[in-house]
């Protein structure tokens, strides 16, 4: 089957070239264009890649500087704030996904969808890790026949840096979002303050100190649960692997409370980790949801929509693929 190339724009960064690896593994007939600011660094991953070709991007132009060249699907790995990408992408009626906006830049994400909803299936990618955080925790909430509690827990190795693309995400998205969007007792409510601070236990049970942050994730797993407290806590320091002598690794601790099928009381404590940092995990969760809205996997290609990750990605395969590239799923002790 021949398909027209997907546009990486910004993959020549930490995040795009790991999403182009995982494509270029699973699926070597793909084309891709890696679209940069400048022609040497984009054609510079593009070698790295093979079947791809380096292109530059203009945000100011309707045909995002490509002309006619045809685009099976668009994934911007960095802060679009002209929705150059998505505009484009839904001109040409292909999929879209964005992993950079904050939950107060959605609005627009959405406007341009609701006014032509039957074009192309736009993903909300900005969960935390791109489905490296929802996938599991729905799977895990499968035990209960009822969820009142969801505490997520995110700890960044101080020394993943991620690529100056995620940097300036983490600044601006900390600049503009002092308070943490949280669901308490049902309602919707904006921690801020000493109301922001947390603390959670790494995997090797060291204490974190912790702040509130607002990820789309809080909103997305309250929906698909019902749980009325769910609450997202990030924080920076030494991760477990670190602690223990070896290089950094990234630890998302997912916790759950609630009622069993029966009615009796539960708790569960699990931890997706990945020996490399954070950028392999949102490069599977890209590369998985490119696979997904393209058919690349055998099934039919998703149709128009609006999307949360979790809503396209398979646990099974999730896991399966987390697995084969260094990922692990541990349950903890609950304390």
């Amino acid at each position: 089957m021949t398909h027209a190339p997907i546009l990486l724009a910004g993959g020549s960064g930490v995040i795009g070239r790991a999403t182009a690896r995982f494509l270029r593994a699973a699926h070597p007939h793909v084309p891709l264009l890696v679209g940069g600011r400048t022609l040497a660094k984009a054609e510079e991953a593009a070698a790295e890649f093979g079947n791809a070709q380096g292109v530059v991007l203009d945000p100011d132009a309707a045909d995002f500087g490509l002309g006619e060249r045809p685009i099976s699907a668009v994934a911007m790995f960095y802060s679009d704030d002209k929705l150059a990408g998505l505009r484009f992408a839904h001109a040409r009626g292909v999929p879209h996904i964005g992993i950079s906006s904050g939950i107060y830049e959605m609005a627009p994400e959405v406007a341009i969808y609701m006014h032509q909803p039957q074009v192309a299936p736009v993903v909300l990618g900005y969960e935390w890790l791109v489905g490296a955080t929802t996938v599991p925790t729905l799977e895990f909430a499968k035990a209960f026949g009822r969820v009142h509690d969801i505490t997520i827990g995110a700890l960044v190795d101080e020394q993943d840096g991620g690529g100056p693309a995620v940097a300036a995400d983490f600044e601006r998205l900390n600049k503009m979002l002092p308070a943490a969007l949280t669901r308490r007792d049902g309602a919707y409510i904006w921690r801020h303050g000493d109301d922001a601070q947390a603390e959670f236990r790494a995997v090797d049970g060291t204490k974190q100190q912790a702040t509130g942050f607002s990820s789309i994730d809080v909103v997305g797993l309250a929906t698909a649960t019902g749980a009325p407290n769910v609450q997202f806590n990030l924080a920076s320091g030494v991760s477990s692997t670190r602690r223990r002598g070896e290089p950094f690794s990234t630890e998302i601790l997912i916790e759950l409370a609630g009622e069993d099928h029966a009615g009796q009381p539960l708790r569960s404590r699990h931890a997706v980790v990945h020996p490399a940092g954070a950028a392999p995990l949102t490069g599977l969760g890209v590369a998985l949801l490119l696979e997904r809205l393209l058919g690349l996997d055998g099934r039919p290609a998703v149709p128009a929509g609006l999307y949360f990750p979790y809503q396209l990605l398979d646990s099974t395969t999730y896991f399966a693929r987390l697995k084969q590239m260094g990922g692990l799923v541990l349950s903890l002790e609950v304390r």
